[in-house]
């Protein structure tokens, strides 16, 4: 494929000099260079076709290779206080040396793909563009479903453009002859590294072939890169939702929503309401990136073009359109594979089957004693399949963002939703917000709350202080009539006997109801020392088990366990230093006075 970007051709031959793959190949992002791939990797048996859904294939990586490597995950910048408390920081010139040692020789038996992407509708203001050079087929195979690959984002890029440097290699050298791994990968964790050079808008990643840290689009551009990116240029890159919801009257509303891991996230963005007329249509499940238009709102797109979703618990009824979505054309990996050549997990829905090969490749029965599916096991499907998708979703100009939420799982303090008072308030409630821990380990104890700012915290290209200072800055940019009102929910409030106290999934519909009353000026609320609350009846729980009792908890505001909060959010503020936002400082100080 042909280039004449001058850049893009000197790095390319630079990386192929160090890692020096036996040929490179240009992707052009063809079906039929998709169907190459999957041929690849089916005859070098890393693939099993799925007989019982139609362009599937079943993928199973090493064990030691299964999920995000935090611990493995570096921001290299310039100087170790741009980083931040939050982050793993190496110097960037140590690192780079340490890892020119591991990439020297690297590829040897192996093709180099170069594979051009769009984060984004090829073309729109709001997208970038990125360049992955990879010796896995497996990542080739699922950037095509995740991102816009090949020679379209290069006539885009021009001879001048610029591009976010993206290098992975699976760090699985073949001599001459030598039979490929099944997973090819580094098994030792410690010799995984997931880095980013902001300053230099580059990634490098070596040692893992799994999710993230391959699929340099995902997290390491759409979130850490663009975060510096979004920073430097007055725009948000965030970990959010967007969904559509329209009313039965015709009119629609953007929401975007900040979620931590497991709290539901892709099953609000495919959300069935309860309420007839009500839809929802799906825009992204995962990343908006949000930037100003001449009206002065911030408009949203997804960057992604596929969904990279958690299978285990995803089933009809938590989830009935992401199981339409992944019927067809998906890869799965580390699941379950039945007899009869199709997918089982844990909480598909349907009973297990009395034997099938585990993500492991051994076999497996119900009673054997451990799961059939890895817990982080995945699904890569094509946006486009999903039957909720939202007509706009590939528009370039992006949707115009009424609304965002916020939240984690908190089974008490947190009522099922809070309006914030200002934006101002509302950066404060998303930097406060969090989940229970559910795992203890070394260094976190179960219960305590894990704030997790605006869902942000392990996808941080720089200082969480700057960051947050940032969203303060963002909501200077313009009259706040025009900005998105922010909202903190909680489904997952319980009660005494330790039972959640909302149903959730599509009757979290009911809330969304509220919300868009609220911004059309209907919508009922009282005004509480933590924000505007729902009054008892403006939220409809008829038809539901939920009692007026069971409403009068879920918004209840407990004065004492709120001061305990406070104390909480002081000592989670320490960390910040004196990049900690005064404008923060500030709302904490009149929230505790509102509450005395």
């Amino acid at each position: 494929m042909k280039t004449n970007h001058a850049k893009l051709i000197a790095w390319v031959d630079e990386v192929a000099a160090m890692c020096q793959p036996d040929s490179v190949y240009w992707c052009d992002g063809s079906k039929a260079e998709y169907e190459d791939m999957i041929k690849i990797t089916v005859d070098a048996g890393l693939a099993t076709p799925l007989k019982k859904r139609p362009g599937c294939y079943l993928f199973r990586s090493h064990p030691s290779d299964v999920a995000r490597a935090e611990k493995r995950t570096f921001i290299a910048s310039k100087r170790k206080e741009d980083a931040g408390p939050t982050n793993n920081w190496i110097d960037p010139v140590e690192l780079k040396a340490t890892m020119t040692e591991c990439y020297t020789g690297c590829m040897k038996g192996r093709v180099m793909y170069v594979i051009p992407f769009s984060m984004g509708p090829i073309g729109s203001p709001i997208s970038k563009i990125g360049v992955e050079l990879t010796d896995s087929p497996y990542v080739v195979i699922n950037m095509r479903i995740m991102t816009r690959i090949g020679k379209d984002v290069l006539k885009v890029l021009g001879d001048d453009g610029e591009f976010v440097k993206c290098l992975h290699s699976v760090g699985k050298p073949l001599a001459p002859g030598e039979k490929d791994l099944s997973w090819p990968c580094v098994p030792d964790v410690d010799k995984k590294f997931i880095s980013h050079f902001p300053e230099e808008r580059m990634i490098w990643s070596y040692g893992s072939g799994y999710g993230g840290n391959a699929l340099l689009g995902k997290k390491c551009f759409a979130l850490r890169i663009a975060g510096v990116q979004a920073r430097d240029e007055g725009w948000l890159a965030e970990h959010m939702l967007i969904l559509k919801l329209t009313n039965p009257e015709g009119k629609s509303y953007y929401v975007c929503g900040a979620f931590p891991s497991a709290c539901g996230k892709t099953n609000l963005a495919m959300l069935e309401p309860v309420f007839p007329g009500w839809k929802v249509q799906t825009v992204g499940d995962d990343i908006a990136w949000m930037k100003f238009g001449a009206d002065g709102r911030l408009y949203a797109i997804n960057p992604e073009s596929g969904f990279f979703g958690v299978a285990p618990g995803t089933s009809m009824s938590s989830n009935p359109n992401a199981m339409k979505t992944i019927a067809t054309n998906s890869i799965f990996t580390n699941v379950g594979l039945t007899d009869d050549g199709d997918v089982w997990w844990e909480g598909i829905g349907t009973p297990a089957p009395a034997h099938l090969i585990d993500w492991q490749g051994n076999d497996w029965t119900p009673d054997c004693g451990r799961p059939a599916a890895h817990a982080n096991a995945r699904f890569t499907a094509p946006a486009a399949q999903c039957p909720v998708i939202a007509p706009e979703w590939e528009d370039p100009a992006g949707v115009p963002i009424s609304a965002i939420l916020i939240g984690g799982r908190r089974k008490t303090s947190i009522p099922l939703v809070t309006e914030s008072l200002s934006w101002e308030h509302g950066v404060f409630l998303g930097s406060i917000m969090g989940s229970e821990i559910t795992t203890a380990d070394i260094t976190d104890k179960v219960g305590q709350v894990r704030r997790d700012p605006f869902a942000q915290l392990p996808f941080m290209g720089y200082h969480m202080g700057d960051y947050l200072q940032h969203w303060l800055n963002i909501g200077k940019k313009s009259d706040e009539s025009k900005l998105p009102r922010i909202y903190f929910v909680n489904w997952f409030r319980k009660n005494a006997e330790g039972k959640f106290i909302w149903p959730g999934f599509g009757d979290n519909s009911r809330v969304l109801k509220w919300i868009t009353e609220r911004i059309a000026g209907t919508g009922k609320a009282v005004k509480t020392a933590i924000g505007n609350m729902p009054t008892l009846d403006s939220i409809d729980i008829s038809g539901t088990s939920v009692s007026e009792a069971d409403m009068a908890e879920l918004l209840a505001v407990d004065k004492e366990a709120w001061l305990a909060e406070i104390e909480s959010i002081k000592a989670a503020y320490l960390e910040y230093g004196d990049k900690l936002p005064a404008t923060l400082v500030r709302e904490l100080k009149e929230l505790e006075a509102r509450l005395k």
